[in-house]
């Protein structure tokens, strides 16, 4: 069996063959691969974020010293470390520091407050918290140290203070419960000598679109993940010159990699990351950053189209808007081309794996009306019925998947593996869908007995990996 994390599913020795064999897999740890493009894009701009810019070489010095940091407060390889970070460059530098370290990111959408956060806590036995201290009027460092008093996982906070804000936990302290709270921009020393690590280990950790209480945790590891970034990447063509608008929250997939963050940094490209992905920010962004590709909601995309005649922002640059997280109605998805002047791309997935998207040079009739294919030509779809027999093309069925980036198993949670996995290794979606004649997917809806995410208008609701309502 390939060697993981205790407590998750490896994937089968003849599937870890056939993957290596293939080329996905390339035995390269997500932090070291940011040390070979701190090497080959050195100079050019990494990320953007307001009046912050900060290069590849910047980037990757600044995680060389967090990573030093938190080993030097006392992180571990192998723990894991809650992640609750709006999109600020400090997002990405924590996750990649994380991981130099050898410790375990989990992302944590910014909008959870204490239930979710403690029950992330309690279920990876996260011993660390990032996140800013206080954020649009909630005060994050309090709920931290409230979930740190309950016990006994969480003893080190580390928040993200604001220019000029200050808080009751900052400098070095601890409290009376023992938990230790330094200072984010603190976390800060020489650089150690690398750790060795290997790629077919956990990377990080995402959200799976569970009840919203208490999802369970994916484990992605550094093959797989930096396999579905590099794929998504190449199959919209990214390069250097590529600049991404992340809009939606960085720590949803859709957005961390698919392709991207992870993806547009893999090519040399720009990020250009955002707090509000609503149209009086992201377009005249859009237009001062030259920015050619994002990922948005078909909510958040018709917010942008009817908001073209009052912001007065140039979109010219804009080649590419991927589209996913929910239904697109047809006449939205037909306004796209004409009034952004770009291509569309519909995407449809899940944090556990299977992504489907429409090909840049799909008939037009493909992209309004189809979710495209899978990503990977060793992804394993079937369409099956109640019963779990394949069901013919053109019929409705539950879509299943397995492939090089889905994980087989969810951590340490053998109830829900019991219910999401078949016996084969195939993820549950729990999505409906109907496959074309030519090979596309079209997702019609949602099993009944699966757990649904309200419609809202928090940014977080439009991630890719939020269930899609019934079409009905």
């Amino acid at each position: 069996m390939a060697s993981m994390l205790d407590g998750c599913t490896p994937w089968p020795e003849e599937f870890v063959d056939r993957y290596w064999a293939a080329g996905h897999w390339r035995g390269n740890t997500l932090d070291n691969l940011l040390r070979g493009w701190a090497l080959q894009y050195g100079p050019r701009t990494a990320l953007v974020h307001g009046a912050t810019r900060i290069t590849y070489a910047a980037l990757n010095r600044r995680a060389d010293r967090m990573a030093a940091g938190f080993r030097l407060r006392g992180l571990r390889p192998g723990q894991r470390v809650v992640v609750q970070l709006p999109n600020v460059p400090e997002f990405v530098v924590t996750v990649f520091a994380l991981m130099r370290a050898g410790t375990l990111p989990v992302f944590c959408p910014v909008s959870h407050r204490a239930p979710e956060v403690s029950h992330l806590v309690q279920v990876a036995q996260a011993v660390g918290y990032v996140g800013p201290s206080t954020y649009r009027g909630f005060d994050h460092t309090a709920m931290a140290a409230d979930i740190a008093a309950r016990g006994p996982f969480l003893r080190r906070v580390f928040p993200l203070e604001a220019p000029g804000d200050s808080s009751p936990y900052g400098g070095f302290t601890t409290d009376p419960a023992g938990c230790h709270y330094f200072p984010l921009g603190s976390v800060d020393s020489p650089p150690e000598r690398p750790l060795a690590q290997r790629a077919d280990q956990v990377a990080f950790f995402l959200l799976s679109a569970g009840t919203a209480t208490a999802p369970p945790l994916i484990p992605r590891t550094h093959n797989d993940y930096a396999y579905q970034a590099r794929a998504a990447a190449e199959l919209v063509s990214l390069t250097e010159n590529d600049v991404y608008l992340a809009a939606l929250p960085a720590e949803s997939d859709f957005a961390f990699g698919c392709p991207g963050i992870v993806g547009t940094l893999s090519v040399g490209g720009t990020v250009v990351l955002v707090e509000d992905p609503g149209p009086a920010e992201c377009l005249p962004v859009i237009g001062r950053e030259r920015v050619t590709i994002t990922s948005v909601g078909p909510a958040v995309a018709e917010r942008w189209l009817d908001a073209l005649a009052t912001v007065q922002a140039d979109v010219s640059s804009l080649r590419l808007v991927q589209i996913g997280g929910a239904p697109l109605p047809r006449a939205t998805a037909e306004r796209i081309g004409p009034e952004l002047g770009c291509r569309l791309q519909q995407v449809h997935g899940r944090a556990e794996g299977l992504l489907a998207l429409t090909r840049p040079a799909d008939p037009d009739e493909t992209v309004l009306a189809t979710q495209g294919r899978p990503l990977s030509p060793d992804d394993e779809i079937r369409l099956v019925d109640a019963d779990g027999k394949d069901v013919p093309d053109g019929e409705p069925g539950e879509l299943l998947a397995r492939g090089p980036y889905t994980p087989r198993g969810y951590y340490r949670a053998p109830d829900h593996d019991a219910r999401s996995f078949t016996a084969d290794g195939y993820f549950r979606t729990g999505d409906l869908a109907r496959r074309t004649p030519d090979g596309n997917l079209v997702v019609t809806g949602r099993l009944d007995d699966v757990p649904q995410w309200a419609d809202r208008e928090d940014p977080s609701a439009s991630d890719l990996r939020r269930p899609r309502p019934d079409r009905g």
